[in-house]
């Protein structure tokens, strides 16, 4: 492919057309489609925060080590490892997913691809947390668009693995909305601001807005330094919010009183031995 149509398409140097064309970004002859378009914008995106993170990690053996969950078709996985890990000749990305199918796909893509410093793994989040696949500490925990509960299990595991760096947008947030929604009645008759969440459709909007307020709560409580923002325009996708967090081993105190203040006032204080169970009380 000439450079100019590259450039053109918004490729980055050096990328492999190949690659692009087995994720079915694009065609054989080189084209690209709206739809492809969007999604190779958003991974790209993502890829300029995560690339920052990787350059601050000490060179060293086997380093960077960066675990993506809900890998999917390991998109982001593959596009990091082209545009990073190939060309620096070090470090190792691991793909964790739950689907077979889709892990065994990856698996060939990277053995034809040459890609030799990349494991794809059949396990979920909390599996991987013990798996012998793995090492002990991970460098960067990344979770783009892993549904629901996916995210809180990505976080388990990147404390379980003492994670410098996680890198999270949340998709389909749906256990606070259903707590919530369990707890209506109790809730219109105890406060006047159950009336955010009396309406469905407010209850499903408030829950994922909740649920992200205190997964940053939790990290923060946890030793992690927080910042949310935009991954991409609204007009590319609804799920939006990205979260970085930067590992600092300074628990703060009131980050999990916070946490704890929230549950209460919403009548959900049982997510805390569910989702935040491991909240300790020796915060600053």
């Amino acid at each position: 492919m000439k450079k100019d149509v590259a450039e053109e398409l918004g490729l980055k140097p050096g990328q492999s057309l190949e690659l692009l064309q087995e994720l079915h970004i694009l065609t054989r002859e080189g084209k690209i489609n709206q739809d492809s378009r969007r999604k190779l914008k958003q991974v790209y995106h993502l890829y300029q925060f995560i690339e920052k993170l990787l350059l601050e990690i000490p060179a060293g053996e086997g380093h960077p080590t960066l675990a993506d969950h809900g890998a999917g078709k390991s998109y982001l996985g593959f596009i990091l490892y082209d545009l990073f890990f190939r060309q620096r000749g070090q470090g190792h990305i691991y793909g964790i997913e739950t689907r077979a199918e889709l892990v065994e796909k990856s698996r060939e893509l990277a053995r034809r691809l040459g890609f030799d410093r990349m494991s794809f793994l059949h396990l979920s989040a909390a599996e991987a947390a013990d798996a012998a696949q793995l090492p002990e500490k991970i460098d960067i925990v990344t979770a783009l668009h892993a549904c629901d509960t996916a995210t809180d299990d990505a976080i388990a595991f990147g404390l379980r693995k003492q994670a410098g760096y996680m890198v999270l947008v949340p998709c389909c947030q749906a256990e606070v909305a259903s707590v919530l929604r369990e707890h209506k009645a109790l809730a219109l008759s105890r406060t006047p601001l159950a009336e955010l969440w009396r309406h469905p459709l407010h209850t499903r909007e408030l829950g994922s807005q909740v649920t992200n307020v205190l997964r940053c709560l939790y990290l923060e409580a946890m030793g992690y330094q927080v910042t949310v923002t935009e991954l991409v325009g609204w007009e590319h996708s609804m799920k939006n919010e990205l979260i970085l967090a930067r590992r600092t081993g300074q628990r703060k105190r009131a980050a999990a009183e916070r946490l704890r203040a929230i549950l209460a006032e919403f009548g959900i204080p049982e997510l805390e031995s569910r989702r935040f169970k491991e909240l300790g009380s020796d915060s600053n």
